[in-house]
């Protein structure tokens, strides 16, 4: 998905410079090597979006690609999508909590050989429990 979005995105920010001059900000920075939820989220992937407002950010996120899905399956949202956003969102604030309440006694929590797999791990879970289904399901795959 990361890799269609990049191909898409650069392919839509090309021709936009050059026919407008000024170039599109990046959506992604290596999402691949995020070491946390946090730093997946907030720094490397969709760029544009403030995390200040972190769970608002994320309902909204889950209403607006309910919507995409449905122009995409012209079927009723199963809220599925909504869930996986609101999931990242909860899981992301008690990240943060977590990291500000135990900063010192965590040392290895930056580690990126453990953490690392462990929030790409539960990004790769949760899309495949909430966010491809309704995909599969409706044919848009095929």
């Amino acid at each position: 998905m990361y890799v269609e979005l990049e191909l898409i995105l650069s392919l839509v920010a090309a021709p936009t410079g050059a026919f407008f001059g000024f170039q599109l900000e990046p959506q992604f920075h290596e999402p691949y090597l995020a070491t946390s939820l946090h730093n997946f989220w907030g720094r490397r992937w969709n760029l544009m979006v403030s995390l200040q407002a972190v769970f608002v950010v994320f309902v909204v996120s889950g209403l607006m690609h309910e919507l995409f899905f449905y122009y995409w399956t012209r079927v009723a949202p199963t809220w599925e999508v909504t869930w996986f956003f609101v999931l990242h969102g909860v899981a992301l604030a008690v990240e943060v909590a977590v990291k500000k309440a135990a900063l010192e006694e965590m040392s290895m929590y930056h580690h990126r050989a453990v953490y690392g797999p462990l929030a790409l791990g539960f990004v790769a879970t949760t899309t495949f429990w909430l966010l491809f289904p309704q995909l599969v399901r409706n044919g848009v795959d095929h």
